[in-house]
């Protein structure tokens, strides 16, 4: 099966692409969602992540995850060390479930592929860009950040530049939802394509 390593920064538009592709039958697994689940009281990692920082990042018995990002997002170390942590059981999950699907080919939306170093897990490297000031301006609308929450966000993900170096392909998310449409509709059989001449 061909995987398409779907990623951009934030703000770019990585989720509609995905739920474009997937409203095309195509299987979609994120890692941001597997590693939702993965802290999940009585799941792997939960209890590992209560030990290290203690029950102030607990809302009603479950994680907490504005507190945790306040805390992760002030002290480097602790981002690394939950990084450390959750990574390798994401980058396990994905490759799990990847091997139990049947089809031409599936899409991972890993925001952090190219940060972590996990290039090697996918075929090819689709990234979904738009400038800067409108990644802000749809983060602010969507998650209510502040600039200063945007701004810590966007310098610990991969300068615009080298996402856009490393890409396979690149989907410009800047224009109406019809058009991404159009230019998803392409990549499809474009992957199609691919997948046949893998197998």
């Amino acid at each position: 099966m061909l995987v398409i390593g779907l990623t951009g920064g934030i703000g770019s538009g990585k989720s509609t692409v995905a739920e474009l592709f997937a409203a095309k039958g195509i299987p979609v697994l994120d890692a941001d969602l597997i590693a939702r689940e993965l802290v999940e009281p009585n799941q792997p990692a939960f209890d590992a992540i209560v030990r290290h920082f203690g029950a102030r990042i607990l809302r009603d018995g479950a994680l907490d995850r504005a507190a945790l990002r306040k805390v992760i997002f002030a002290h480097p170390e602790e981002k690394r060390w939950l990084e450390a942590l959750l990574h390798p059981l994401v980058y396990s999950e994905i490759g799990r479930r990847i091997a139990t699907l049947s089809a031409p080919y599936c899409i991972v939306v890993v925001p952090l592929l190219l940060e972590t170093g996990q290039r090697q897990l996918v075929d090819r490297l689709l990234v979904v860009d738009c400038p800067e000031d409108i990644q802000r301006r749809r983060v602010k609308l969507r998650d209510g950040l502040t600039d200063a929450q945007i701004g810590q966000i966007m310098a610990s993900q991969l300068g615009r530049a080298e996402r856009l170096a490393a890409a396979d392909d690149l989907l410009e998310n800047i224009g109406d939802e019809a058009t991404l449409a159009e230019r998803v509709e392409r990549l499809h059989r474009s992957y199609l394509t691919l997948s046949r001449q893998k197998t």
